[in-house]
């Protein structure tokens, strides 16, 4: 039996080959504000809420008197009204898939129901479908990234559950054309939601935006995750609603069993209340001051960053990016000896101590093809060290200019291509091995490009069986 100190001790060893949580030097998964008050503030108000069963509000009354004042503050900030109603998730993916099942039980239609949204949306949405079995309708968009509304609008029909937009899309922080499409949803009485997941804490603080939110005349639910930039620890969402009935289809509850009767509002029963009761106390330490005094900086970052990339030869920025976050792509215009592989760019950011994500390429339903990317998220921290990572950015350019990026026909050509169409476990451990990828140890190497490359080279089904194999056998004994 180990003591305390010797656990403690072991989890510490365990941590310090995490990427880092603060600072700023992971350009995704995490929100610092740079505010380390707010972090020792949410410790503790989770702290007061360990022992604490979120399932049920009327037992534990601190989480109903919480969940009404988040989703309270929520709903001003986003502009709903009195028939706005609300529900605390664990995080994005949960709200986008109560949204589609909202959707879907509400649905009339003869057909079977379809979820119509652009090829950029998240990819939450492609796992709502498979769950709740609903065809996605993907609509391809431009080279930009950005999606015409006439293209959507001409795919709605009467078997359209669901249209999602959002604001803005991950990939490349497009702002879709909500207000358009909302508009044509509502005449055709079809549920429109808006994933403001990464936005939705943000976008009401950044300037010279159109209307976006629950203003818009059409849009019936909006989702905006607390632990991005509400600056709440993992994992906790608010998706907001339009209509008391149109949302208590969401709900779950039965009295059809002998025991005691069982009331959701989510897709967790028993649930931790420590990140609602973290995001409650950051929301009542900020208020909407704190918050957008956290996005005047964040704004302020990413505009030094956007035009320091754009001062890069090889390298630009992809369309026209909305809020915090943009995705970096090779300067096709120029000759090859001065275009710059993202991929290859990122990497090198790695060595130099930041961590970019990295995007294939991706082939839309029409046959289009999105180029590969490297994606970067700025917070509020990244004031503090941009001018070292404007340095970073062009010792990276420079190491990797005119070097080709890796082909992904030729990643495909050095495979042994018989195992594909008979992937289990088994065998596509043995590719992972083949590839250097099966070290379960290890996780992931630190040099992506390859990992990308392969990506886009195999079909969807064989890379995703690969990457599901990998990601299991990280945590098998």
């Amino acid at each position: 039996m180990a003591s305390p100190e010797e656990i403690l001790n072991r989890l510490e060893t365990l941590r310090s080959n995490d990427a880092p949580t603060h600072g700023g030097r992971v350009l995704s998964y995490v929100y610092d504000s740079g505010l380390p008050e707010l972090d020792a503030l949410a410790a503790s108000a989770m702290e007061l809420v360990q022992p604490v069963n979120g399932l049920d509000p009327t037992t534990f009354t601190s989480v109903a008197a919480m969940e009404r004042e988040v989703i309270e503050f929520a709903r001003n900030l986003l502009h709903g009204d009195q028939n706005t109603v609300g529900t605390i998730t664990s995080g994005g993916t949960e709200s986008c898939l109560l949204a589609v099942k909202r959707a879907r039980t509400n649905y009339q239609g003869a057909g079977a129901p379809k979820i119509l949204a652009p090829s950029t949306v998240h990819a939450a949405f492609h796992k709502a479908a498979e769950y709740f079995e609903l065809e996605l309708d993907l609509v391809p968009v431009q080279a930009n990234g950005q999606l015409q509304a006439a293209r959507l609008i001409e795919r709605m029909d009467e078997n359209t559950a669901l249209v999602v937009i959002s604001a803005p899309a991950y990939p490349y922080a497009t702002l879709d054309p909500i207000t358009e499409i909302a508009a044509v949803a509502s005449v055709r009485g079809i549920e429109c939601h808006v994933d403001a997941c990464i936005g939705g804490w943000i976008l009401p603080f950044w300037p010279n935006l159109p209307e976006w939110d629950l203003r818009v005349r059409g849009v019936t639910s909006i989702a905006a995750d607390l632990h991005k930039y509400g600056y709440a620890p993992k994992g906790i969402s608010v998706l907001l609603t339009q209509g008391r009935d149109t949302q208590r289809s969401q709900y779950f509850a039965t009295t059809n069993w002998p025991g005691y009767p069982v009331v959701n509002s989510t897709l967790l029963g028993s649930k931790s209340a420590a990140p609602l009761a973290a995001a409650w106390a950051i929301i009542n330490y900020l208020g909407e001051t704190g918050f957008q005094a956290l996005a005047e900086s964040t704004h302020n970052s990413t505009q030094t960053l956007l035009t320091h990339i754009s001062s890069i030869k090889g390298l630009r920025v992809l369309g026209s990016p909305t809020g915090p976050l943009f995705a970096v792509a090779q300067d096709d215009s120029l000759t090859p000896e001065t275009r710059i592989d993202p991929h290859l760019w990122a990497d090198r950011l790695g060595t130099l101590g930041w961590r970019a994500q990295l995007q294939p390429a991706y082939r839309q339903p029409d046959g289009t093809t999105l180029p590969r990317t490297t994606h970067l998220t700025i917070t509020p921290v990244t004031a503090a060290s941009v001018t070292e990572l404007c340095s970073a950015m062009t010792v990276a350019a420079q190491d990797v200019r005119g070097v080709p990026g890796i082909n992904p026909q030729e990643v495909l050509a050095s495979l042994d291509l018989e195992v594909l169409p008979e992937l289990n476990s088994q065998s596509a451990q043995e590719l992972l091995t083949g590839l250097g990828l099966a070290d379960n140890s290890a996780g992931l190497p630190a040099a992506m490009a390859q990992v990308m490359a392969l990506i886009e080279a195999l079909p969807a089904s064989f890379s995703q069986r690969l990457l599901v194999e990998l990601m299991a056998r990280l945590i098998e004994p």
